[in-house]
Order: structure tokens, then sequence, then C-alpha cells
């Protein structure tokens, strides 16, 4: 019996890239199929199963289920086969950067037509698969807003710091919305909410520009999760059980420099200016008191392990000192391309590799190795049995490692 029952079945989650924005060149992208997660979905499980790892966040790409508000499901339909035969638990990313053709997001109607698809989707999966279930309505609504709303990245193709804070309000009032219609179907459905851990600090010859910085880190790093949660913008129905759980995805380029056109840049590791990761996971903490995973973290290329195990010491540390946390997504299982340029990222847990008209799945074997270290160090299982949702994690491990290993905040990359 677990002393302290965490929220999945297993501490460690993962997931597939499943972006299906419309690109810059007006053409609709589809990493699901781009990395054939599609056609490899059932071998894709099995990979996790033998991980050790019971959850996997999987989307349901909106733009092509939906047409004219008719839905068609069956795309996802091997992804629940292999869930089924792998006995893994979805958290079902229902809209990751793309929405259908004939959808304007800022229209009065939008809340109501993601709702209504939302609650299909609900359906959908409910018929056909056991719960427990959890949802994420809109993936990162703040990197989106930035993408579509500022950098003009993906559709709507916006391009000023107005039209991003009108897509994400928009974008917020659609997630509200989601939430309530899939409650109907499934009153205890759960739901995680993913926006990026950011810090941003002004250029060193710049102190000018310290008042937008700070702003950027301290207020609009939240403004997402601030209405979900029901804290700004109340009248849009926002609440701390619409929030539910915060996932909060941690990347190095995370942490950036101040720039007044465009992304900013990114911080070298070295920079005195990087704060470490407990820090940030505890800005959330304090703001929201809500159960917490980290929604996507990952390395590049043979820095995958290195940075798994900064990641690990920096939340048990976050742990230790009182946060509520329930995972850690390591983002994505499989490799994704870059989608300015193509080229393979290397920081899945398993590369690409053409063999024929195929993407073989290639372990990086120091990141498993570090996984599995970590699965011991935490008293978790390294491959899962027959039935991985017969008993819950004990975030009582979890505290335990915390305190047993004594890790300490370090801003250090490393």
């Amino acid at each position: 019996m677990a002393k302290k029952p965490g929220i999945f079945p297993t501490f460690f989650i993962s997931g597939f890239e499943c972006s299906t924005f419309l690109w810059k060149d007006k053409q609709r992208r589809n990493l699901v199929a781009e990395t054939q997660h599609d056609r490899l979905a059932g071998s894709d499980y099995e990979l996790l199963r033998n991980l050790g790892i019971a959850v996997a966040r999987e989307g349901i790409p909106w733009p092509l289920v939906e047409k004219a508000g008719k839905y068609d499901f069956s795309l996802i339909d091997p992804m629940i086969q292999a869930m089924q035969q792998q006995k893994i638990l979805p958290i079902w990313d229902l809209c990751h950067y793309g929405y259908p053709d004939d959808v304007d997001p800022f229209s009065e109607a939008f809340p109501q037509r993601f709702a209504a698809y939302c609650r299909a989707a609900a359906h959908y999966v409910v018929d056909r698969l056991p719960g427990p279930y959890f949802f994420t309505p809109i993936n990162e609504i703040t990197f989106f807003s930035f993408c579509g709303g500022e950098w003009g990245w993906v559709a709507p193709y916006k391009t000023t710091k107005e039209d991003r804070f009108h897509f994400r309000v928009a974008l917020c009032k659609a997630a509200i919305a989601g939430v309530k219609a899939i409650r109907e179907v499934v009153p205890e459905a759960r739901m995680v909410h993913i926006d990026p851990l950011v810090q941003v600090v002004a250029p060193r010859d710049r102190p000018d520009l310290q008042k937008a910085a700070h702003h950027e880190t301290y207020v609009d790093t939240f403004l997402a999760w601030d209405i979900i949660a029901g804290k700004e913008h109340p009248e849009l129905g926002g609440s701390p059980e619409i929030l539910d759980i915060v996932g909060a995805n941690n990347y190095s380029f995370g942490q950036m420099e101040y720039r007044e056109k465009g992304p900013h840049q990114a911080l070298s590791p070295d920079d005195d200016r990087i704060k470490p990761l407990c820090e940030l996971l505890h800005l959330v903490w304090e703001r929201y008191r809500r159960p917490m995973i980290i929604g996507e973290t990952s390395g590049l290329k043979d820095g995958r392990e290195d940075w798994l195990r900064d990641v690990m010491d920096e939340s048990l540390a976050a742990v230790e000192a009182g946060l509520d946390l329930h995972g850690v997504c390591l983002f994505p299982a499989i490799d994704m391309p870059d989608w300015h340029t193509g080229q393979w990222l290397h920081n899945g847990i398993f590369d690409l590799e053409p063999d024929g008209d195929m993407l073989k799945r290639v372990p990086c074997e120091p990141y498993i190795s570090e996984l599995r270290r970590w699965q011991k160090e935490l008293n978790r299982v390294t491959v899962l049995d027959e039935d991985p949702f017969n008993d819950p994690v004990d975030l009582q491990d979890v505290v335990a490692a915390a305190q047993r290993l004594k890790k300490t905040p370090d801003k250090n990359w490393h």
C-alpha cells in the first residue's frame, strides 16, 4: 500500500511529438507521419513498456480528424491498440499547434468549436480504453501564442505583441471550454496544462530592457496558467480545478537574453545569469500549489545523459523543499526533426535512422543507462509488470530519495 500515492502508475513518463500546424509555407505538417509513429505505434509502445514507462503523452490531430464539424478518429486507432496491448496510459494532447483550416481562433465561435471536438474525442477514447483519463486540451499555450501570434511561424501567422496577447487569451478561453466539455463526458478526468519554464534576462549592455525581461519572466510566462486557474480574467471561467495538474517543460533554450524583435537568444551553458531548475520549479509551485510534472525535458545528442542527471538532481532538490512532483516526462521517446531545417535533433530516448523506407529506432544507450540508474534510485520498476495500474507510484519513495541524496540547486549546466 502506497504511503503517498502518486497520480500516475510510473514516475517516468514519455511521449511522441505530434504537431500538426500549418507552417510558414502554408503547408500542413504532420510530425506523427514524419517520424513514422503512425506506422510503428505498436513497436513504439513496446519500447516504452520495456523501459518501465507506463504513461505517454499522445496526440489527437484535430486538423486531421475534423472536417466541417464531422469527426473521424480512426487515425488514433493504431495508438489505442498499442496502448491496449502494452498497457500504457495516455495523456491525450488535443491541440498541438494545429487547428482545422476553416477555424478562426479569434472568432466568438472558437471556444464552442473546440469544446465540441473535445467532447467527441473524450467519448471516442472512453469507449475504447479503461480509465483513468488524462487530457492536455491545448499544448504550450504561451509558446503557441508566440509562434502563431508574434513570430508568424505557424497559423494564424500574426506578427505583433498585441496579436500574441489576443491569441493567447483566445487559446485560454478554448482550453477552459474544452475542460468543461471533457468533464461532461468524464467527470473524473484529470487535466495536465503544459507550458515552458522560462527565464529572460536583459542584455548586459541594455539595462533599459531589464523591466521588459523581468515582466516576461515573472508575469508573461504565467499568464496562460493564471487565466486557466482563474487568477486572471476570472470572467473566462478558470479555476484551480480546471488548471488541475501543472506540466512545466524544461529545456536549455528556456533561459534567454531578451531581444526586442523575434525569438530571444538562448543563454550559453556557462552564463552566470542562469537560474537553477529547482528555483524555476518553485516559482510555479508557490504560485499555484497544484500537483506538478515536468511536462517535457531532454538534452541533445551526447548531452542527453548529463541533462537527465541534472534534471533529476534539481527535481529532487525541489521535492525535498516541498514541491509536489508526480513525474518527469522524457520527451520525445523517439527523435524528431527540427521544424526549420528538417534535421534530426537527436533528443529522443531513441534516435531514428533510415532503413530502406522505414525509420529504425536506435536506442541512446547512455541516456537509457542514466534512466535505469534513477529508476533504481527512486525504487521504481525498470520493466512493466502485467498490470502497471494496480499500484500507483509511492511518492514517499521519491521523497525518501530526495532526503537521502541531499541534492542542492545548481545553475551549472556543465
